[in-house]
C-alpha cells in the first residue's frame, strides 16, 4: 500500500466509521462506545493498520515520522480516532522508548502487549508540588535496595492512568550528579503494592475515564525490580527529551487535524446558517476573515512541522531542538485561536455537547501549556536565534 493509499484508507475509516461514535462518546463517555471502538479496533487491526509507527516486528507499518505525522492528521480529525488505531499519547510515546531503550525482557513484557492493544500506559513525570516547566527539578526518589529500587513521590496529569496496565516513571536516583543527570526512569506495573490512582484530575469540570483522563498517583514504597529501570541510571532526563522530540510532531500534526475538523465545521455552519430569511451567516465580512484567518494559519503550520519532522527523520531529533520549540508553540497557539473562532461561528450551539467543538475547547487548552509551556520553548527558540549574534542568555 503506497503512502497516498494509506492515507486515503485511514480517512475513510475515520470520518465514515469513527466519526459516528462521536455524539454517544460526548453524551456517555468511553464506556458508551467501548463495545464499538474495540470492534474498529479489530477491524484496523485485521487491515495491518494498528500502531502503524511501529515496524512490523511489532505489527506496525514501519512509518517514518514524517510519513506517520501526516496519517496523525487524519487521525486528529476525530477525538477517537488515534485510540482505534492505537497510536494515542501517551502509548505512543512509550512504546517508542521501550522500542528504542527496551531490553528484551522489558520489550516482551511491556512493549508487545501494548503495541498490540491488549493493554495501555501512562508517563508519570509531572509533580503537584513542583513547577512541570523545569522537568531536572523532582521531588519523586528511586532508592535502590538490594536488586529492587523503591519509589517514593507523588505524580499528576498522568495521561490515560486510570485503567493502565504500567506506568514510566521518572524519579531521581542520582542526587548528587548534575541536574540534568539525577533522574532515571522506571516501569512500574500499577498493581504493584505501593502504586495508586488517587483520582482522575477534573479538567475545567470533566474528570474523564479511561484512556480520556490525567490521573494523579501515589507512589508509596513501591518496590520494583532493578531491572526494570529503562535505560541507565540518570539518563531519564535525556530520555525523557529522546521521547518528547517526535512526540510533538504527532501533538502537532494531530492538532492540525482538530483545527481541520472545525474549520470545516465552521465553513458548513456558515454555509447554511440563516440570520434571517435568505442571509446566510457565511456573508458577514467578519465570518469570511475568521476562515480565511484558519486557512492560512493552519496551512502554515503544516509546513512547519513537516519540515521539522522531515529534518528528525534525516538528523534526528537533536538537530532540530530549535524547530520542535517553535512549532510546539506556535501551533498551540494556531489551535487556541481555530478553536475559537469555530465556536464564535456555532454561536451558543458551540457550547454545547452538540458538537465536538466544546470537547476540544476544554482539553485541548492544555496544548499550550504541557510538554513545555509556551514561554519555555518562545525562550528556547530565542536563546538559539540570539546565539549566531554573540550573546549567551543565561537559564
Amino acid at each position: 500500500m503506497t503512502s497516498a493509499d494509506l492515507i486515503h484508507r485511514v480517512r475513510a475509516i475515520v470520518r465514515e466509521s469513527v466519526v459516528r461514535l462521536e455524539p454517544d462518546f460526548l453524551g456517555g463517555g468511553p464506556a458508551a462506545v467501548e463495545p464499538r471502538l474495540q470492534a474498529l479496533r479489530q477491524q484496523v487491526r485485521e487491515e495491518g493498520l494498528l500502531a502503524p509507527h511501529l515496524p512490523p516486528e511489532y505489527g506496525g507499518a514501519g512509518l517514518p515520522l514524517a510519513s506517520f505525522g501526516r496519517l496523525s492528521e487524519e487521525l486528529g480529525w476525530s477525538p477517537l480516532g488515534h485510540y482505534v488505531f492505537n497510536c494515542q499519547a501517551p502509548d505512543v510515546g512509550n512504546m517508542e522508548l521501550l522500542l528504542h531503550h527496551g531490553t528484551e525482557e522489558q520489550k516482551e513484557r511491556f512493549l508487545r502487549p501494548l503495541a498490540a492493544g491488549k493493554v495501555r500506559s501512562c508517563f508519570a513525570m509531572t509533580e503537584p508540588d513542583r513547577a512541570g516547566s523545569n522537568p531536572v527539578w523532582l521531588g519523586t526518589t528511586a532508592r535502590g535496595d538490594g536488586e529492587d529500587y523503591v519509589l517514593q513521590g507523588r505524580k499528576w496529569f498522568a495521561s490515560g492512568a486510570d485503567g493502565a496496565a504500567f506506568a514510566i516513571v521518572m524519579a531521581v536516583t542520582e542526587k548528587e550528579a548534575a541536574p540534568h543527570a539525577r533522574a532515571s526512569m522506571f516501569l512500574v506495573p500499577t498493581d504493584t503494592p505501593g502504586f495508586r490512582l488517587l483520582r482522575n484530575i477534573p479538567v475545567m469540570g470533566d474528570a474523564g475515564s479511561g484512556h480520556f483522563s490525567h490521573g494523579e498517583i501515589a507512589l508509596e514504597g513501591c518496590r520494583v525490580p532493578a531491572r526494570f529501570r529503562l535505560g541507565p541510571p540518570g539518563h531519564g532526563f535525556a530520555l525523557a527529551q529522546e521521547r518528547l522530540g517526535p512526540g510533538r510532531i504527532h501533538h502537532c500534526l494531530r492538532w492540525i487535524g482538530v483545527c481541520e475538523r472545525a474549520l470545516h465545521m465552521a465553513c458548513e455552519r456558515a454555509a447554511h446558517r440563516e440570520l434571517a430569511p435568505g442571509v446566510l451567516l457565511a456573508s458577514k465580512q467578519a465570518v469570511q476573515h475568521a476562515i480565511a484567518e484558519s486557512r492560512a494559519e493552519i496551512d502554515a503550520a503544516r509546513l512547519l512541522v513537516l519540515r521539522t519532522a522531515e529534518r528528525i527523520d534525516a538528523e534526528g531529533a537533536p538537530a532540530a531542538r530549535a524547530e520542535v520549540s517553535l512549532i510546539k508553540f506556535y501551533v498551540a497557539g494556531v489551535l487556541d485561536r481555530v478553536l475559537d473562532r469555530a465556536i464564535q461561528v456555532h454561536g451558543a450551539l458551540g457550547l454545547t455537547e452538540d458538537t465536538v467543538l466544546s470537547f476540544w475547547y476544554r482539553h485541548e487548552r492544555a496544548a499550550r501549556i504541557y510538554d513545555g509551556p509556551d514561554e519555555v520553548h518562545k525562550s528556547a527558540l530565542a536563546r538559539h536565534i540570539l546565539k549566531a549574534y554573540g550573546v549567551k542568555v543565561e537559564i
